[in-house]
């Protein structure tokens, strides 16, 4: 999809030309800036009733008098937030779907100012409301004609919103891969297909990409990652990528993405209901992906890292049983007492290889816990930090994303809960703040860097008629390695 800006202000809209003109509108009346072409029938639809300045609400109208636009589509924001803003302009392209429509063009009609943070947030809207999951699914409708979108800007804001259309169009574009990889069934999307991924990812942009196989894990003595692996068909695969963008001596960032392709709980099997959606297991692996081709696309001066340990999680006479004890890369041993908490046994081998890069500090990221989902629900990520000032950075750039996390404690007292008789740690305590003691057991990895955890089990897909993946968090994953280039 094509981004780009045009100067104009919102009182000289009649020579904008697009196949639609979308107008946000916030407060409790028409704005006197507003071009008079379009206040005249917001006026008269809201006389008429049929327009309310409440968010979500949306007037269309067609051929409208004055406009050199086909089609004029209102739609109210409710407050002056670059939030609201956002949900305005995705109420209004939701009027759009099956019309045909090539060209957008997007006005803020109020007096303020557009930022880069209404450039990005016009793009993530826009690639949102584009997307469509065809890959598998021949039968699916056409793909939306969508392929331009314009955000109508005063002179002054000009390099501004064009740096946040640049930055949002990359977010989008990773967003988008997140999505694809999560949205495809366990039987295409494998660990061997990932790493296929990563590869032509590599070629396309000059990373530096290596996926280890079975052998290779094994010999570098990831114990407990091979464990979850071993039940199933499926090889695992270890994914190293790099993208350089400063020098050798620059510290990189490392992001640890969860990459179970289907998780059947193992021997502790899951409830059949629902079990389908165990394809998004891997959405923390899609998630740095999506993230590491957004870094690649906007090329900033820092070193990233990007670490996918990736496996199926499967009930076979192989796999690891209950009551197992198995030692990771660190040394440390683990008794299994549940094989469906299975991501943790693949992430803490791969935190304890991220050591090898000295790393300036490691996002893991992982649809960890049902236990987060009961906590925050479907909004918020959980985070985890011992780091205050890391999970600061992390909570201000998901704020800048619109991708919203929540911290929640590590005190020592969680600790507790992984004691084991027979092993150095248990992979599980009780259901008792069980999101917490994932993060405690993955914390037992961590001692020589900084370090945070990203539960995304609520907020890596949705459920329902609208069942699919997010592509979160690389919004707030992209906004928080910019920051560190900064």
């Amino acid at each position: 999809m094509d981004f780009r800006h045009q100067i104009a202000s919102s009182g000289a809209l009649s020579s904008v030309v697009a196949d639609v003109l979308l107008v946000v509108v916030h407060g409790d009346g028409v704005d006197a800036s507003l071009d008079a072409a379009v206040a005249s029938p917001l006026k008269e639809a809201v006389a008429l009733g049929d327009f309310q300045f409440k968010a979500g609400r949306t007037l269309y109208v067609q051929r409208p008098a004055g406009l050199k636009a086909a089609r004029l589509v209102v739609s109210a924001a409710g407050n002056s937030s670059v939030k609201a803003f956002k949900s305005a302009v995705a109420s209004g392209l939701a009027q759009l779907k099956g019309l045909g429509v090539k060209h957008v063009a997007v006005v803020n009609g109020n007096s303020s100012a557009v930022t880069e943070q209404h450039a990005e947030a016009v793009t993530s809207a826009a690639s949102d409301a584009a997307y469509l999951y065809r890959e598998t699914k021949p039968s699916a409708q056409p793909a939306p004609s969508l392929a331009k979108v314009t955000l109508i800007c005063g002179k002054p804001e000009a390099k501004d919103v064009q740096r946040g259309l640049v930055r949002g169009a990359a977010i989008a574009a990773g967003v988008t891969l997140a999505k694809t990889l999560a949205n495809l069934p366990a039987n295409r999307c494998t660990p061997t297909y990932l790493g296929v991924q990563a590869k032509a990812m590599g070629k396309d942009y000059g990373l530096k990409i290596e996926v280890m196989d079975r052998k290779q894990i094994e010999k570098i003595g990831m114990g407990s990652f091979l464990s979850v692996a071993q039940g199933s068909a499926q090889p695992p695969r270890f994914i190293v990528a790099r993208y350089d963008g400063a020098a050798k001596s620059q510290a990189p960032v490392v992001l640890v993405g969860k990459g179970i392709t289907f998780d059947t709980g193992g021997i502790s099997i899951k409830p059949s209901a629902d079990m389908d959606e165990m394809k998004y297991d891997m959405g923390g692996a899609a998630s740095v992906l999506g993230t590491l081709r957004a870094i690649a696309e906007l090329k900033p001066k820092l070193n990233l890292v990007v670490l996918v340990p990736t496996c199926e999680n499967m009930p076979s006479s192989t796999a690891v049983k209950p009551g197992d004890v198995v030692t990771s890369l660190s040394g440390q041993t683990i008794e299994i007492l549940n094989t469906d908490a299975e991501g943790r046994l693949i992430l803490c081998d791969a935190l304890t290889y991220a050591e090898r890069f000295n790393p300036a500090c490691v996002i893991d990221v992982a649809t960890l816990t049902g236990a987060c989902v009961i906590a925050l629900g479907n909004h918020h990520s959980g985070l985890f930090s011992p780091d205050d000032a890391l999970a600061n950075q992390l909570l201000a750039a998901s704020r800048a994303a619109l991708d919203p996390v929540w911290r929640l404690p590590l005190d020592e007292e969680y600790d507790d809960a992984l004691k084991s008789n027979f092993a150095d740690m248990a992979n599980v305590g009780s259901r008792a703040g069980g999101a917490i003691t994932a993060a405690k057991f993955l914390q037992r990895f961590t001692g020589k860097y900084r370090w945070a955890h990203v539960d995304v089990a609520g907020t890596a897909w949705k459920s329902g008629a609208a069942k699919g993946s997010t592509g979160r968090p690389v919004g707030l994953l992209t906004h928080f390695v910019l920051s560190q280039a900064a």
